[in-house]
């Protein structure tokens, strides 16, 4: 198991994959991290778009940040296969092509927040916060959802 998660990792996987034009969105607990909740983990988990330019350039990504892929495991990441757990690079990483609850990565795309460059993922406006609360009851989803507080009516 790598190191725990950091702000630094999140850095290089976005320069990393700034360089190679791949599409993503940090999620689950490594997203609240950067959006400033105190938390750990052990990965980062990382929402990318499902196409095969994307996942041909997230490979080259992914072997330049120091994984070891097997040629069986980019043909998974070029093809976007639901999920894919690397620990065979400088750090964990789990790659998610169809996170739960979440139709589309274009749908997901447009509700994203930046910070510093960082996309993450997901913005809730205040008339979703009941829908968001019953995906969590019912364990649809794995990662904590950031409410858009602009949203809420003065």
């Amino acid at each position: 198991m790598g190191a725990r998660f950091d702000y630094a990792q999140a850095e290089e996987i976005r320069d990393v994959f700034a360089r190679h034009g791949v599409r993503y969105l940090f999620l689950g607990k490594s997203g609240a991290i950067l959006l400033g909740f105190p938390d750990t983990t052990q990965d980062a988990d990382v929402f990318v778009e499902r196409t095969l330019a994307n996942g041909l350039a997230l490979v080259a990504a992914l072997r330049e940040l120091g994984f070891t892929l097997t040629d069986a495991e980019a043909d998974e990441i070029a093809r976007g296969k639901d999920f894919v757990q690397l620990k065979n690079g400088p750090f964990d990483l789990d790659l998610v092509f169809a996170p739960d609850g979440i139709e589309t990565f274009a749908d997901a795309w447009r509700r994203r927040v930046e910070v510093e460059g960082l996309p993450d993922i997901e913005l809730v406006r205040a008339d979703q916060i009941n829908q968001a609360y019953e995906r969590v009851v019912k364990k649809d989803v794995r990662y904590r959802f950031v409410i858009d507080m602009a949203s809420l009516e003065a």
